[in-house]
């Protein structure tokens, strides 16, 4: 899988230009930009040459400054609205009027901005991570199966797959129902790309009956299968693993198997009333200033508007703490946004106020 590139970086004009690849890539930079923020790439825009022709799409050249920024997953794009401030050809282009930029994968983006080193440390982070070979969960039991992907953002559900079958039919059609429902999972794997392990869970004996018969009919796929347990064969399931901390120990890297597994520490740390963590923004502003911080949790979305928790983080990787930024859509996120969105690790407690 291709990684974003950066194709130019002018630091005179705070200028990056990239060209993401996937909709990860697109997610990170809907987490870079801001309100302010000025954004240039190709787009189109509808022209009238006079009221009575008809209208034409044309091809322009677009910079404007962004008030709405939209990550549209389902669309694959990123959309950037606000006002037009120049653009090519100019006899297309009305400066000063509203246009939504629609940022796709393999087409590039200029972002002006004023580049913090949080902003560098995610476009780093997005270069790595496309790199990565994907993970895939299946859950399942004998009646039903939900699938999902692993992603940056979080899990991504692709489908679900119902058996049809009743407990009132004869066991000769029961078994033969049963291996039509395994032959459709099946199906559905063998078509999936970049598979470097595909996790099948789930209550009972299904997951791993289903295992052996794959072992059966595609070896070189089913030896990719890591066999896991879990409580339900539903989106729950997939949290289940998730929290158990399943995903880490088959790809160590997974960002979202790690957040979710640095909150139960954290969380198990309160519980103990350890003085090594703290939570909020004076407590952990003090921790990074006495640099008793080993390292900072935040949430993307707060890093992203306060102004305050920008300046702390900043700190932060100036003093070489590390600093684990949180999507606010995955579990982990939203657990941490439960303790305000702010946390930190500590070498030592602090002194009391």
């Amino acid at each position: 899988m291709e990684s974003m590139r950066i194709n130019k970086q002018d630091r005179a004009e705070n200028l990056i230009k990239l060209t993401p690849e996937n909709l990860e890539d697109l997610w990170h930079i809907e987490r870079i930009l801001a309100p302010g923020d000025e954004v240039e790439g190709v787009s189109w825009r509808t022209f009238k040459a006079s009221e009575t022709a008809n209208a034409e799409k044309k091809k322009i050249n677009v910079r404007l400054r962004a008030e709405k920024i939209e990550f549209a997953r389902h669309a694959n794009r990123l959309r950037v609205s606000g006002k037009i401030l120049s653009g090519t050809p100019e006899e297309f282009v009305q400066v000063g009027s509203y246009h939504t930029l629609d940022v796709e994968p393999n087409f590039a983006i200029s972002i002006y901005k004023e580049w913090k080193m949080h902003h560098l440390s995610r476009i780093k982070q997005a270069m790595a991570e496309t790199k990565r070979p994907r993970l895939y969960m299946l859950v399942m039991d004998e009646k039903e199966a939900a699938f999902a992907t692993m992603r940056g953002f979080g899990a991504s559900y692709e489908w679900e797959l119902e058996y049809k079958g009743s407990k009132r039919d004869e066991a000769k059609k029961q078994a033969e129902e049963g291996k039509q429902f395994f032959g459709e999972l099946l199906s559905r794997l063998e078509r999936l790309e970049d598979v470097h392990r595909i996790v099948i869970a789930g209550p009972g004996f299904a997951a791993s009956n289903f295992m052996n018969w794959a072992k059966e009919k595609n070896p070189k796929l089913a030896a990719r299968f890591v066999l896991e347990h879990c409580t339900y064969a539903d989106r729950t399931g997939v949290n289940e693993l998730l929290k158990k901390g399943v995903v880490k120990r088959v790809a160590s890297e997974e960002r979202v198997a790690l957040e979710l597994q640095v909150m139960e520490e954290f969380k198990s740390a309160i519980a103990k009333n350890s003085e090594r963590v703290c939570y909020g923004l004076a407590n952990v502003r003090a921790g990074v200033e006495s640099r008793a911080a080993l390292k900072v949790l935040v949430l993307d979305e707060l890093l992203r508007q306060k102004k305050n928790v920008e300046e702390i983080v900043e700190l932060a990787q100036t003093n070489g703490v590390e600093v684990m930024i949180f999507s606010h859509e995955s579990d982990g996120g939203r657990e941490l946004a439960g303790l305000g969105g702010l946390a930190a690790f500590l070498r030592f407690a602090l002194p009391p106020t």
